[in-house]
């Protein structure tokens, strides 16, 4: 599913409108009906009365719209327009003209006196339809329209949003000054980025996405998208009935160092967990036997350390290298520790190992002050940082990357040809030709140690399966968030550790791969976006 920005959602209705002919009037309504739609799926045994506020633009329209299915329904309505009559133009003059003809209340506010009123009112409205401000703003909210909408903040009645919560940036998710907090948001045509990314994500409420009559193929050259749980069902490798070990790949897994033998744990078992065939963990001699009694199912590589430190060090290169041959991925990174020895055997690995490398915690940290070892690369490179290990890469502050995630992301694959996994609230996933995926799935479960040494044993353990790095990584981010919700969803949002997705997802995946797993809601031109 392609996420748009403002600009590009008002270039999508350009298009629909003027150069296919569907009139603007078209999609107002079509808008407005698939909202009434949402709130009696939503708010089913609702009577009223249902306050509209609207704004004097096309969002205030589509309130129009709403407002006119619920009289029509015989559900009371009263019209709220934080504008004088005369100032509204086009399309919605249209549908507000229609509304004074059938005699539904409208009142303006424009003055402390009028918001008082408003306010007395939606102490007795059982719900409120936000159609103040839409995607097109990007300004910080000001004056009376923030004092609505601070006042309506505070009142305990549900809300529904058309299109965006007003005051939300389309772009940023971030509030321009004060936003609607909504329980609600009905979104056209194509989800929006601010509705997906942090904050935004928790001021929509459950996001419903209406087909308006704009067509998906003009939006095919975009290169944002939300991954979506069909698609990804369908990058799971299928499994034949003759098919042996060897058919899904071997995984080497070079990780651990003294006190971190538990991310090569994990990132051996994350690869087990998804199929691959073999897995091997390719950790210092001194921590060999550590391994061997952790790991049952996956095997062992012991190699030489740097001196006097239980680190992988220079002289593993030569063994190593021998191994990789004929092995189908490698996972680098997990607990590799700091030593200086560690470190040149990371980037001399990712100079020259022909296999795809998904590289993980220090062995991004080893990366930071020498890219240029990713640029001849001989196969494909996937990096997994959090924001901080991003901003040492980089050589900038975490909160440049925070600010900025998509853009990074996009910018710093581009610039080096690799995928990047940020990880993240809504993990971004960037390819080397300027794709970026946004990931839904996931839950402050994740936010515990261990956790990212899992998803690069997933990513790896895909890798090793053949399949394509972009594909292996989003499958990877998506299962791996998937896992966090399943627990908290059959077990509450405590008392998680990373080793507890590993131990769910067998039964995760026996369920993902049902049709109804997880639960979906949609209907004709309805969908459910983010519940």
């Amino acid at each position: 599913m392609k996420l748009v920005t403002a600009s590009e959602m008002r270039e999508l209705d350009r298009r629909t409108i003027q150069d296919l002919g569907v009139p603007s009037l078209v999609l107002m309504e079509n808008a407005g009906r698939g909202t009434y739609q949402v709130i009696r799926r939503e708010f089913p045994h609702l009577a009223g009365p249902v306050a509209v506020l609207a704004g004097r633009g096309n969002n205030g329209g589509d309130g129009f719209v709403v407002a006119r299915y619920l009289a029509n329904a015989g559900i009371p309505v009263m019209v709220f327009l934080l504008a004088a009559r005369d100032q509204v133009q086009g399309d919605a003059r249209v549908n507000f003209q229609i509304l004074q003809g059938m005699g539904v209340e409208v009142a303006e506010v424009i003055t402390e006196a009028h918001l008082n009123h408003l306010c007395q009112h939606l102490t007795q409205a059982r719900l409120v339809v936000d159609a103040l401000l839409g995607t097109g703003l990007n300004s910080p909210v000001r004056g009376l329209m923030a004092q609505t909408i601070n006042r309506l903040n505070q009142l305990a009645v549900p809300r529904v949003s058309v299109d965006i919560p007003s005051g939300l940036s389309a772009d940023t998710g971030k509030p321009l000054g004060v936003c609607v907090e909504a329980q609600v948001t009905v979104t056209y045509g194509f989800p929006k980025l601010g509705q997906i990314l942090p904050p935004g994500r928790d001021l929509v409420g459950r996001l419903w996405l209406v087909d308006i009559s704009i067509p998906p193929a003009l939006a095919q050259a975009l290169k944002t998208e939300l991954a979506e749980v069909g698609e990804m069902r369908g990058l799971l490798p299928h499994r034949p009935r003759e098919s042996h070990k060897g058919t899904y790949g071997h995984l080497v897994v070079v990780a651990g160092s003294e006190g971190k033998t538990g991310a090569a744990v994990l990132a051996a078992e994350g690869g087990l967990r998804t199929g691959a065939g073999l897995v091997t963990a390719a950790v210092p001699a001194g921590l060999n036997d550590i391994l061997e009694v952790k790991l049952t199912e996956a095997m062992t590589l012991p190699l030489p350390e740097a001196q006097g430190v239980r680190a992988l060090g220079a002289a593993a290169s030569g063994p190593l290298k021998e191994f990789l041959a004929g092995k189908t991925a490698v996972a680098l990174g997990p607990g590799l520790g700091t030593h200086p020895e560690t470190q040149e055997l990371v980037r001399a690995l990712v100079r020259e190992c022909p296999l795809p490398l998904v590289i993980d915690a220090d062995g991004v940290n080893a990366l930071a002050g020498h890219l240029e070892v990713l640029h001849h690369a001989p196969g494909p490179r996937i990096l997994t940082p959090h924001p901080g290990e991003m901003a040492r890469l980089l050589g900038v502050s975490p909160r440049d990357i925070q600010d900025r995630r998509l853009e990074v992301a996009r910018e710093t694959a581009l610039a080096h040809g690799i995928y990047l996994i940020l990880k993240g609230a809504q993990t971004v996933v960037a390819g080397p030709q300027g794709h970026v995926s946004v990931n839904p799935s996931g839950n402050p479960a994740l936010a515990s140690g261990g956790t990212g040494d899992v998803l690069t044993g997933l990513v790896g353990g895909y890798l090793a399966q053949r399949l394509s790095p972009w594909d292996a990584a989003r499958l990877g981010v998506y299962l791996h968030g998937l896992a966090a919700d399943y627990l908290v969803a059959n077990f509450g949002p405590h008392g998680h550790a990373a080793g507890d997705l590993l131990q769910i997802f067998p039964e995760l995946l026996a369920e993902f791969t049902q049709e109804h797993f997880p639960p979906t809601e949609e209907e004709a031109c309805l969908r459910l976006v983010i519940s």
